[in-house]
């Protein structure tokens, strides 16, 4: 279980993508603890409302079918909640994205069926612009 760096989400393979949006809907219903999301819960609501807000955005950007969003609706039901530009902002850093890098390379380079040439490539130019700061 992953959130991704939010700069990469423009840019995941569908299946990440669509990963994210499962991960995303498992929080909504059980607030799981998975050691690779468990600082999600030292951060308000509003971060993960603006995460959830900038995946739903990028699935839109791609046509992929939303069939419900029942279960993002009621985990956000008492809002209002603030407006967050940069969620997770002391745990999505440089230090995540490279973490995040390397774990999209290693699908890359192990085959995965649709993440080609074109989108490792941008990954890759995106992660020499943000390291190479």
């Amino acid at each position: 279980m992953r959130l991704w760096h939010q700069s990469l989400l423009s840019i995941l393979p569908k299946s990440q993508l669509l990963a994210q949006w499962r991960e995303l809907n498992s929080i909504f219903v059980k607030e799981d603890r998975h050691i690779l999301i468990n600082y999600i819960y030292d951060y308000p609501k509003d971060d993960l409302l603006a995460y959830t807000q900038l995946v739903l955005h990028e699935m839109c950007a791609r046509d992929i079918n939303i069939r419900t969003l029942d279960k993002m609706e009621r985990y956000f039901a008492n809002g209002p909640f603030e407006k967050v530009t940069h969620p997770f902002v002391h745990h999505h850093n440089e230090e995540y994205f490279e973490i995040c890098y390397f774990n999209l390379k290693e699908k890359f380079v192990r085959g995965q069926k649709d993440f080609d040439v074109e989108r490792y490539e941008a990954i890759t130019k995106m992660y020499e612009m943000e390291i190479g700061k």
